[in-house]
């Protein structure tokens, strides 16, 4: 058995995480500078390590970039093309994650030169790290139909026109607003707040808050969360 394990060419594994986040108007992703001249963008990525499991070191990653832990990271998939990485044959376990930019900002690690782009404008990326993100905003737009993951990237407290703006988008779409609003609140997933928004309309909007036990109770059942679920690409 020892002697199988021998004659097998052993090959690197490393991670990279494709971070969402959302300023209030877009959706974007957050990518890291490789090389101070080579003007090239990446996903943030790492190796494992001896001690770590795949979980561990995705969220070592995670917070080496922002400093911030306990945030929605889920794995999406292995990338191992023979050439993917033209140095050595290196097998990527991709995760993605959620998190709240107001959050993010106060936490960056000035080690990397990071930046927020829109899903939507994204600069060439290294290696295949552009297919990875391409296929996240696909499992992203899947869950967040499905299931209410898309409060993770909204403040503690949020008004309905907030949530639609998230979900306009994720989908890259318009959704009708009485629809949208019929649809999440019929999931009885938020509490209405006795406080309003100010300074955007004359009448105000009321904030709302995720009911936090039934969102732990349903965050893996099946909604059909967002009206007109056809439209998904």
């Amino acid at each position: 058995m020892v002697e199988q394990y021998k004659q097998q060419q052993p090959y690197l594994l490393a991670l990279d995480s494709i971070i969402f986040g959302f300023d209030g108007e877009s959706l974007k992703v957050l990518l890291v500078k490789r090389g101070l001249e080579e003007q090239t963008w990446s996903l943030m990525g790492g190796w494992l390590q001896p001690n770590e499991s795949l979980e561990q070191a995705a969220a070592r990653i995670l917070f080496d970039l922002t400093g911030l832990t306990n945030v929605y990271l889920e794995q999406l998939y292995a990338f191992g093309e023979p050439h993917r990485d033209p140095i050595v044959r290196t097998i990527s376990v991709a995760y993605f994650s959620l998190v709240k930019v107001a959050d993010y900002e106060s936490k960056i690690s000035e080690r990397f030169q990071a930046r927020w782009f829109s899903i939507y404008d994204l600069p060439p990326l290294l290696f295949d790290h552009g297919d990875m993100v391409d296929l996240a905003i696909k499992r992203l737009r899947y869950k967040a139909a499905q299931h209410p993951i898309g409060f993770e990237l909204l403040p503690e407290k949020f008004t309905l026109p907030q949530l639609k703006k998230l979900y306009d988008a994720i989908y890259n779409t318009d959704f009708d607003k009485r629809n949208f609003s019929r649809k999440i609140l019929s999931t009885n997933l938020l509490i209405k707040l006795n406080e309003k928004q100010k300074g955007f309309s004359k009448k105000g909007a009321f904030y709302y808050q995720v009911d936090l036990a039934k969102y732990q109770q349903l965050t893996s059942s099946f909604l059909n969360f967002i009206p007109n679920s056809e439209t998904i690409g």
